[in-house]
């Protein structure tokens, strides 16, 4: 497990390569674009150029995430990354309709005839699926190691250039054998995925913004772990909720009624240190300890006067 400086490093390292990357990229293909006399080509490197907007995104957005915690936010800035990862979905949405619409125009429009590309274009593009498929299995390597939903977004950014140069490849090479209708087809097929793509994004960051809790296998195994814990009567309940790229447990559990209160604690404090040490997305946890005699009759202690809301005082 990376510790939050690691993290922030590492994402910074990969946000860096990835404008870098998509720089020369996107002026290479426009270069190539006009070289070849390909429309399909000029406008793939002009959705490479957008790639370095959306890396900026992601550093910005990692930079504020790892901010340490402070008086008004005192749980963190987490959230802030999810909010990025939204960002990137947007854009990634706009991107995929902006094809759509623009392959819609050209099959039901009536689009003139295609000036038919040279061959420079068709390698421009096999060059740009390659490099791009390889920056979203570099991305996407980096995002699963430090659980970041802004640099999986990027991720998938680079996977949308590169099904956008497989639909320039498929319709420069369509209009060389004649068939010019394959651009367009291409590009709305591009569309539907891309667009997957910025739903599912758009879908993590959402559950990450709203305390959704951790899958059913992990809270299963969590659960399992509690039960083990020596001195732990009863597990009453387990409550865990994601915030951000970091995981919020509360537990309440039972202990025998005679123990005393160093001995309850120090099994508290056992179950919360097995907890985060064999879960290392678990930012903090919360253990509540319990009577073992308070499961078998009700047993509420009643407020006194003066911690009674005003209310209640009255109707007293």
């Amino acid at each position: 497990m990376l510790s939050a400086r690691q993290e922030e490093h590492l994402a910074m390292v990969v946000s860096v390569n990835s404008a870098i990357g998509n720089i020369f990229l996107s002026l290479g293909k426009v270069a190539a674009g006009f070289m070849a006399h390909s429309t399909a080509m000029i406008s793939d490197g002009i959705h490479s150029a957008s790639d370095v907007f959306g890396s900026l995104i992601v550093m910005v957005g990692v930079k504020l995430s790892h901010r340490a915690s402070d008086k008004e936010h005192q749980y963190g800035h987490e959230r802030l990354e999810c909010i990025t990862a939204l960002i990137l979905a947007i854009i990634l949405g706009l991107v995929a309709l902006g094809i759509g619409f623009t392959a819609a125009q050209k099959i039901f429009g009536g689009a003139g005839e295609l000036e038919v590309p040279r061959a420079l274009a068709l390698w421009a593009a096999v060059a740009s699926v390659l490099v791009k498929e390889a920056m979203f299995w570099y991305t996407r390597a980096a995002a699963k190691k430090i659980n970041s939903g802004a640099l999986l977004a990027e991720a998938w950014h680079h996977r949308s250039d590169a099904l956008s140069s497989v639909g320039s490849f498929i319709g420069i090479l369509g209009a060389r054998l004649g068939y010019p209708i394959l651009d367009p087809l291409a590009g709305l097929v591009i569309c539907f995925m891309i667009l997957y793509a910025a739903y599912e994004v758009f879908a993590d960051a959402v559950n990450k913004m709203v305390d959704r809790s951790v899958d059913a296998a992990t809270d299963a195994a969590l659960e399992d772990l509690v039960r083990k814990v020596p001195g732990v009567e009863h597990l009453d309940s387990l409550a865990s909720r994601i915030f951000g790229n970091r995981v919020y447990v509360d537990v309440e559990i039972s202990v025998k009624d005679s123990l005393p209160l160093y001995a309850a604690h120090n099994i508290a404090e056992t179950v919360h240190a097995a907890i985060e040490a064999n879960f290392p997305l678990v930012k903090h946890c919360m253990v509540h300890v319990n009577p073992l005699s308070e499961r078998s009759h009700e047993c509420h202690m009643s407020l006194p006067a003066e911690l009674l809301p005003r209310a209640a005082k009255k109707k007293a």
